[in-house]
Order: structure tokens, then sequence, then C-alpha cells
């Protein structure tokens, strides 16, 4: 018997490669759908699937990139591949590239407030997406 395989939960993929500069530097990770180089280049590939911005906000363009960038790192720290310390680097990333994007800046302290109170569980190892099955 044959089964569907999939993984739920995600909203967005990429249509095109992403790149940008982070400030996380020092660190060299190679993956299917990312890679981060030691000067903070992020590359994001086409194809990536993330969930876009969590938790009771909205899916607004000042979040969407915050969020694409957010949810890599938080991949690059579940698989062990960045240190568990970057998770307050990647909350601050995830403010800081908000606010380029347009969002108010009351809004962006409130998303880094909520990731800093609510997100840990989503960068710990034991949080990964499991297979589905459907026949």
């Amino acid at each position: 018997m044959r089964y569907i395989r999939y993984c739920a939960g995600y909203k967005y993929q990429l249509t095109r490669d992403y790149e940008v500069k982070i400030p996380v530097h020092g660190h060299v990770v190679t993956a299917k759908y990312f890679s981060l180089d030691t000067d903070g280049t992020m590359k994001i590939k086409a194809g990536y699937a993330w969930d876009g911005p969590s938790g009771p906000t909205w899916d607004t363009k000042s979040f969407m990139r915050g969020s694409l960038v957010h949810d890599a790192l938080y991949q690059m720290i579940r698989l062990g591949l960045l240190p568990r310390e970057y998770r307050e680097k990647a909350d601050a990333i995830l403010r800081d590239i908000c606010i380029e994007d347009g969002m108010w800046k009351w809004r962006a302290a409130y998303v880094y407030w909520a990731v800093r109170r609510f997100a840990a569980q989503a960068a710990h190892p034991d949080n990964r997406r499991k297979e589905l099955t459907a026949p």
C-alpha cells in the first residue's frame, strides 16, 4: 500500500533563493535549504518552507522576511548547527528585520517579547516536525 508522506504546518515556500547579512559570525552552516557563512551571510534556497509568523498575530508584509530568517535560524539551532545560546540573537534579528521592513516599533517590541517568553520550545531539538502519512 502506498502512502502520501508530508509534514503539516507550513504555510509559505520560497520561490527564489534569498540572501541576507545577519550579525551571526564565526559559524559555517550547510544544510539542504540554507547556509550560513562565517561573515554572517545567510542563504535560504528556493523551496524552503516555513510557517510564517506564529502566535496571536497577523501575517503582514513587514513580518514575512523576519519570520523567514527567524525560522531558519531556529531550525539551525534545533538541528545543532548553531549553539542554543544564539536563540536570543535570532529573536533580536527578527525584531530588527521587522522594523527595517516597516513594522511599528511597538509591535516589533511586542513580537520580541513574545518570542523571548514563549518560543523556547520551538528551538529545542525535540521539536522537529514529524512525518505524517495518509492513505
